[in-house]
Order: structure tokens, then C-alpha cells, then sequence
């Protein structure tokens, strides 16, 4: 079985789980590509990367554009 068939597969397979799981594992790849490859994050900020992501899911914060946020931040530095 070649890898893309293999990569199909998985691609299907994780089409079919929940929405949480979805994003746990979109989430987790992408991670892997701007990782490197010994970088090991302190159990404080997994803590606080779960606790951030979890208040994005429950919708207790608002996110806004990068674009909204520069210029205010531009703007206050005026």
C-alpha cells in the first residue's frame, strides 16, 4: 500500500469523528509542521495553551483579526 492511499485512509477516517476530535488532531498536525524536532514545550504552557484553546471552543473570548488588533495597537502607540 503506497503512502497515498495510506494518507486517504486516514483522511477518511478522520472525516467521520466528531468535531472536537477533528480539531485535536488538525491542531496537533499542524503543530508538527512548525515544530522542531527536540522543541519541548514546559507542562505550564500546556497548561496554558489547553486552558486558552478551551475558552476559543466555549466561546468565552472573542477572537479578533490580526489586522484589527496591529492597527489598534499602532494607533495606541501614537
Amino acid at each position: 500500500m503506497n503512502m497515498e492511499i495510506k494518507a486517504t485512509q486516514v483522511l477518511d477516517a478522520a472525516l467521520h469523528l466528531s468535531h472536537p476530535a477533528r480539531a485535536f488532531i488538525a491542531e496537533r498536525l499542524l503543530e508538527s509542521l512548525d515544530a522542531e524536532p527536540d522543541f519541548q514545550l514546559s507542562a505550564k504552557w500546556q497548561k496554558e495553551i489547553i486552558q486558552r484553546c478551551h475558552e476559543i471552543d466555549c466561546g468565552k473570548v472573542e477572537l479578533l483579526p490580526g489586522e484589527q488588533v496591529f492597527e489598534q495597537a499602532f494607533e495606541d502607540l501614537m
